[in-house]
């Protein structure tokens, strides 16, 4: 997954506005207590941050790759 894809994806499954706030101030044990946009910064795989913040938005499965049917979901780990 490549960084512009994370951010189209926040949009997506989140909506742009509430994506954005969620990633900039949502602090995520699993990313070691940051933020996805801190873990994002920081140079973390996109693919673990987009996970962790899904798990713990608990976003389910079928909605984690947003509306794109041809999507291929990356492995989460």
């Amino acid at each position: 997954m490549r960084y512009r894809e994370f951010w189209d994806l926040v949009d997506d499954v989140f909506g742009r506005a509430y994506g954005r706030s969620l990633a900039s101030d949502q602090v995520l044990d699993a990313l070691g207590g940051r933020t996805a946009a801190q873990a994002i910064d920081d140079g973390l795989e996109p693919r673990l941050v987009w996970h962790a913040l899904c798990d713990a938005m608990q976003v389910p499965d079928q909605r984690r790759w947003g509306r794109d049917p041809h999507r291929q979901a990356p492995p989460a780990r």
